[in-house]
């Protein structure tokens, strides 16, 4: 036999070899003979047959496949089979995430067998030799999580394609002429696949959306809100519905409420704020003790169950915060002006009241309805610059009135007392244990056509921190005050478990190489030591990379009927209340409050867990598209620094390359490897570092580096930078 044909001959047996698997592992139960495997397998013809007969007897022979009867056979194994959910990364690979394993299975791209990113999957697993990670092949799609995507048009003479936008969608998607649904040729659109014939490569879909020409901001904002099922307009009709409402406060709905009109009542915001969601009242007592309101937006009542707005608010179940814009989860009737608790002006409240010592203890509280009249409206900056100077007067450079203007002593007072309360408040919050994120928010200047012209810093100070401690007394109080009643009644906690501890440990082997150490002796040590490098790190070049991997060290805070406490609150009991403009599980609370006050027995659990689940997987698209927007924004802001060194630090290592982080803007981009031409680079997992073959060169997580612009891409939202190298 010639050289050529054996080499046939044997890709021919190892063909149907693998094809025999293939069969008999895919439906491990069943039993097959050689005529219905052949047919499986679409042999017809005699050689391949007689080939598919004699392995069939070789393989049963070595104990590899096993022969149930007479002419027919089945898998000597039944594969470990798995449900879980799928990871796939820009290389076209994948990981399945299941709460059956310990480790995430790897699946390489041949056996992903047409699943999308976060389908829901039967997996197989391979037999794993020692030492190796998971491997597998996806054997059944159990769910799609999504079937619209984005993505531009390619048009052709007779049909289009469409090429999706994210790294991680593997395949373009077919369209008909008759599906394009007026869209041209390079246009970004929304596409929905309708098939995928198991004799096509690509999926079969139709344009349901034309978003516009990519680059154009409004198209990129709306494309980044498509990406995550996000609406940026409300239906006509949900429209019609918010404009049917009266609202109009009547005196038969005053005479159910306490009615607080009289109490110094007011606000504080971000200067740019239309939805003011709280207020908070103050007035002395003649006991020497403070009563402190906090009086939040009566949504529910304008809000019904089983009406459209009810709907659009639960489907939305948030307010999404993008760099440019907020997309509202009430129609702006509702959102910016009839629940917008704005001064000089009665509102609806639901309020919790405290009557608070000296010394910040509660000696008594208050929950229910109540009319509220803001007297004041003050932005963060100017209740600020009242803590810090301790006058009246608001200069005109941070007034959000026409000039400079002076408050009321009577103000100046309640906002010092209620800082010094919330000083209190917040130490012994984080004396019990609590963790301190005081993240720096990149924020951006804005031209007139939404240009960035500068990065800013947002910071927490005591203003800030003044709101915040009154919200978590009011949400925490409000928690307990259910929570705590017997027999335990159905209501929405937000809870946050413990953290990893693998994760932490990780985390601890990043931050020594900046000279910080974690304390494991026990919670209260771990937590303080958190606490300290957060602290440590304010203001260092490495303060961004360290606060995101902490944040990232932590579980994270969802919505459950299941209450677990709060870790790094450090309460036993909270919710979230003091939100219900741009919240839907704030609502829900109000509801279930009311709900208990007027007596009312506890509704099954089951629908608000549903409930609960819906608003934690929503709150997680929306922040993944406010990053996507900032991400966006940068991009566009470094497209006008091209030719600019900038110093950055490495915020990321992979085996493609590093991450830099600017350390003026906090701009992220990567450099990639094969971009770094002074060595042949390889990288180091344990060192968190690429190190080059011949002279040993090592770039490793947080050193200092210089950055130029290399390529900027809108559309796919790509930053590449190339190392400026020291001369």
């Amino acid at each position: 036999m010639s050289k050529k044909k054996k080499r046939a001959t044997n890709h021919l047996n190892n063909e149907v070899t693998k094809g025999i698997f293939t069969v008999l592992e895919a439906d491990p139960k069943n039993s097959y003979n050689y005529k219905q495997i052949a047919s499986k397998l679409e042999i017809t013809d005699t050689e391949r047959r007689n080939i598919l007969i004699k392995k069939l007897e070789q393989l049963t022979a070595k104990d590899r496949i096993e022969k149930v009867s007479r002419g027919k056979f089945k898998a000597k194994h039944s594969p470990d089979t798995y449900t879980g959910v799928v990871d796939v990364n820009s290389q076209g690979n994948a990981y399945i995430t299941t709460e059956e394993l310990d480790q995430d299975i790897f699946i390489n791209y041949p056996n992903i067998n047409r699943a999308f990113h976060k389908d829901t999957v039967e997996v197989q697993l391979f037999q794993k030799r020692k030492g190796s990670r998971p491997e597998g092949k996806i054997t059944r799609i159990i769910s799609r999580k999504k079937t619209s995507f984005v993505g531009i048009v390619d048009l052709y003479k007779s049909f289009a394609f469409v090429r999706p936008t994210d790294n991680r969608m593997y395949t373009d998607i077919f369209v008909s002429l008759s599906d394009l649904n007026g869209a041209q040729n390079h246009e970004k659109v929304v596409v929905e696949i309708t098939s995928w014939p198991d004799d096509a490569d690509s999926p079969y879909g139709k344009i349901t959306e034309i978003l516009g020409k990519p680059g154009e901001h409004d198209t990129e904002i709306h494309s980044i809100l498509a990406e995550y099922g996000l609406p940026y307009t409300f239906p006509a009709e949900v429209e019609r519905d918010a404009d049917r409402l009266d609202t109009r406060i009547h005196p038969a709905e005053i005479s159910k409420r306490k009615d607080l009109r009289d109490v110094l009542t007011f606000t504080i915001d971000p200067k740019d704020a239309k939805d003011f969601d709280d207020a908070l009242s103050f007035r002395k007592l003649g006991n020497g003790n403070f009563e402190v309101g906090i009086h939040i937006a009566d949504v529910s009542h304008y809000v019904q169950p089983d009406t459209l707005l009810e709907e659009e608010a639960y489907n939305r179940a948030t307010s999404v915060y993008l760099v440019d814009r907020v997309v509202p989860m009430l129609p702006e009737i509702l959102s910016n002006n009839a629940c917008s608790l704005r001064p000089h002006e009665d509102k609806l409240t639901f309020s919790a009241i405290f009557e608070l010592s000296p010394q910040a203890e509660i000696r008594n509280q208050w929950f229910g309805r109540t009319v509220t009249h803001s007297d004041e409206r003050f932005a963060y900056e100017e209740a600020q610059h009242v803590i810090e100077s301790k006058k009246a007067d608001i200069p005109a450079d941070i007034s959000i009135r026409e000039g400079g203007y002076r408050i009321a002593a009577e103000v100046v007072e309640a906002i010092e007392t209620m800082d010094r309360l919330a000083k209190i408040m917040r130490k012994k919050r984080m004396d019990h244990g609590a963790i301190s994120f005081d993240k720096l928010e990149v924020k951006f200047k804005l031209d007139k056509d939404n240009e960035p012209v500068g990065v800013y810093f947002k910071e927490s100070k005591d203003a800030n921190k003044l709101i915040e401690e009154f919200m978590l007394l009011a949400n925490r109080k409000v928690a307990e005050f259910i929570g705590k009643q017997q027999p335990q009644k159905t209501f929405i906690y937000r809870i946050h478990d413990q953290p990893d501890e693998d994760k932490l440990m990780a985390l601890n082997g990043i931050v020594k190489r900046f000279g910080h150490q974690l304390n494991f002796k026990n919670k209260k040590a771990l937590n303080s030591s958190l606490n300290q490098l957060l602290e440590d790190v304010k203001g260092q070049k490495e303060q961004n990379l360290v606060d995101t991997l902490a944040i990232r060290s932590m579980s994270k805070a969802v919505y459950s009927t299941d209450n677990i406490g709060h870790y790094g609150l450090a309460f036993d009991y909270y919710t979230h209340f003091t939100s219900p403009i741009r919240r839907y599980p704030d609502v829900m609370v109000h509801r279930l409050l009311q709900h208990y006050l007027e007596g009312g027995k506890p509704p099954k659990a089951e629908e608000y867990d549903e409930k609960s689940k819906h608003s934690s997987e929503m709150e997680s698209l929306a922040a993944s598209a406010e990053r996507d927007s900032i991400k966006y924004m940068q991009i566009k802001f470094m497209e006008d620094h091209r030719d600019s060194p900038f110093k950055g630090v490495i915020s990321g290592v992979t085996e493609w390359g590093i991450y830099v982080e600017i350390i003026e803007n906090k701009c992220e981009g990567m450099v990639r490897i094969r971009d770094i031409k002074d060595d042949y680079y390889t990288f180091d997992e344990k060192q968190y570092a690429l190190v080059g073959e011949r002279k040993g060169k090592m770039y490793q997580l947080g050193d200092e580096v210089t950055v130029m612009v290399k390529n900027t891409d809108l559309v796919k939202r790509h930053l590449d930078f190339s190392l400026v190298m020291e001369k």
